[in-house]
């Protein structure tokens, strides 16, 4: 995936600036996506040029003046081209998990204060994506929500988001223990 299909992606619902569209990475689509707000900017930039998104200047007077983007026909018709290729699986590219993997190595109390680090990061991404799907739904269960809502992919992605960070706070508690239990077993031999 391209870093202009993700913006194309964030555009969908509604007429953004640069700095709302970092925002809404920064909140919704950096669990699926990551990119600096420079990126950001820079493609932009491009996709206007190539038509995909058109901008329009708003005047602001205690503020400097902002521009608007949002999707064209042709933006559209990009996002429908990329939703029907086939995508590739993705990968995890960590450089905790090479930390973990040379864990037999290294200083075990540092591995494990990353590991602890890690978990509280993920805790506080879980708390933030709780926070978000309770939005999306308001007052409908989610059931009802993923039934009946007007748009459900942003609410799909942030559910991936959730059990991602889950999944790495779970994992790092677990390797924590682990690497607990053994150092103590190699202090009693």
């Amino acid at each position: 995936m391209a870093l202009r299909h993700a913006v194309l992606a964030a555009l969908l619902d509604e007429e953004l600036s640069g700095y709302q569209l970092a925002k809404a990475f920064d909140l919704g689509v950096a669990n699926f996506w990551h990119a600096l707000p420079q990126q950001l900017y820079t493609e932009l930039a491009k996709l206007e040029k190539d038509g995909l998104v058109t901008g329009r200047e708003v005047v602001q007077d205690t503020r400097p003046n902002k521009r608007l983007f949002k999707v064209t026909e042709a933006g559209l018709a990009e996002l429908e081209r990329f939703a029907a290729t086939a995508n590739k699986p993705s990968f995890i590219r960590d450089d905790l998990l090479v930390t973990v993997q040379a864990a037999d190595h290294v200083d075990t109390d540092e591995v494990i204060a990353q590991l602890t680090e890690r978990a509280a990061f993920a805790d506080a991404k879980i708390e933030l994506f709780g926070g978000l799907l309770r939005q999306m739904r308001g007052d409908r269960s989610e059931e009802e929500f993923l039934r009946h809502g007007e748009r459900i992919g942003p609410y799909l992605t942030c559910l991936r988001g959730l059990a991602f960070e889950e999944g790495n706070r779970d994992w790092c508690h677990r390797s924590a223990a682990i690497l607990r239990e053994r150092r103590t077993a190699h202090a009693q031999r």
